[in-house]
C-alpha cells in the first residue's frame, strides 16, 4: 500500500517544507499543454519551484520531462499554460531570453569546446574586454573564483577540458551556469555517465548551490541520487502529473510505482 502522509495531489503543490518562508516561488508553470502533431506531449502540467529547493523530475523515457523544461528555457513554445518568474508572466522566445531572467540548463552533453582551456570555456561568448582585446587576466580570476565557491576540483583553469575526466567537464558546465548569477539550474541526467566518485562530487556540489539558495531541477533515472539530495519528486507519466512527493516522507518503492502505474484516480478519470 502506497503511504498516503506524503502525498500530494496532482495540480499546485504546497510550499515544500525547507521553503516556508520563501515569498513567493521562483518558477511557476501553469496548465503548460504541448503537442507534436496528434502526439500529446504535455497535458495541461502544473509545477511550482521555489528558491533553494531541489526537485527531482521523474518518468519513463516518454513522459515529457524534457519537453517541460525546454518550454521552461524558451528551446520549446508551449500551446497553452501560463509561465511565472519571480511572480512575474514569462514568455521566452529562446534560452537568451530565460537566461536573462535567471534560468540555466545543463543538457548531457554538456556542450563544453574541448579544444578551449577552462576559463576560456566558462566565459565562452561574453569574455570580459579591456578595450579591444579579452581581458585574459580578469577572465581567468573569475573563472578561478567561480570554481573556489563551488569547491569544485580542476587542476588548473589553463587546462584543456579535452583532458578533463567527464566529472570535471560537468563541473566546469556547471561552473560556467552558475557565473551567469542564476536562480534556477536545470540538470538533464547529469549522473548518466558517471563514475561513483564523480557522481558524489556532482551532488556535493548540488548541495552547495543550495546553501547559496540556488533553485535545481534534476532530471533523473536515479532516484538514489534524487533521494540523496532532492526535496522533493515530481512524477511525469504520458504527459500528465500523476503525483509529487515529499522525499523525507517518501521512499524509491513509492516513487517507482507512480512512474509504472501512474494516478489511478487520474487514469479512472480520464
Amino acid at each position: 500500500m502506497l503511504c498516503c502522509a506524503a502525498s500530494l495531489a496532482p495540480g499546485r503543490p504546497p510550499i515544500p517544507e525547507n521553503a516556508q518562508n520563501a515569498a513567493r516561488p521562483i518558477v511557476e508553470m501553469r496548465h503548460i499543454s504541448k503537442a507534436f502533431g496528434a502526439v500529446r506531449a504535455l497535458v495541461d502540467v502544473d509545477l511550482v519551484l521555489y528558491p533553494g529547493e531541489i526537485l527531482g523530475l521523474v518518468g519513463d523515457n516518454s513522459a515529457g520531462k524534457s519537453t517541460l523544461m525546454k518550454i521552461l528555457t524558451g528551446a520549446y513554445q508551449r500551446d497553452s499554460g501560463e509561465i511565472l518568474v519571480a511572480g512575474e508572466k514569462a514568455h521566452f522566445r529562446g534560452p537568451h531570453e530565460s537566461r536573462e531572467r535567471g534560468i540555466e540548463m545543463i543538457y548531457q552533453d554538456f556542450a563544453l569546446c574541448g579544444n578551449m582551456d577552462v576559463g576560456q570555456n566558462i566565459f565562452l561568448g561574453r569574455w570580459p574586454r579591456k578595450g579591444l582585446f579579452v581581458d585574459r587576466k580578469r577572465m581567468y580570476r573569475e573563472a578561478d573564483q567561480v570554481l573556489k565557491r563551488l569547491k569544485v576540483d580542476v587542476n588548473s583553469v589553463y587546462q584543456r577540458v579535452e583532458s578533463l575526466s567527464g566529472g570535471r567537464q560537468q563541473s566546469v558546465a556547471i561552473a560556467r551556469a552558475i557565473s551567469f548569477e542564476p536562480k534556477v539550474i536545470i540538470l538533464d541526467e547529469p549522473t548518466a555517465n558517471l563514475s561513483v566518485m564523480a557522481t558524489e562530487r556532482l551532488l556535493e556540489t548540488m548541495a552547495e548551490l543550495k546553501k547559496h539558495n540556488v533553485a535545481q531541477i534534476i532530471i533523473s533515472h536515479r532516484l538514489q541520487d534524487i533521494f540523496q539530495v532532492g526535496d522533493r519528486v515530481m512524477v511525469l507519466k504520458r504527459g500528465r502529473h500523476v503525483g509529487e512527493r515529499y522525499v523525507r516522507e517518501t521512499n524509491e518503492h513509492e516513487v517507482l510505482s507512480l512512474i509504472v502505474q501512474g494516478d489511478a484516480g487520474l487514469d479512472e478519470a480520464g
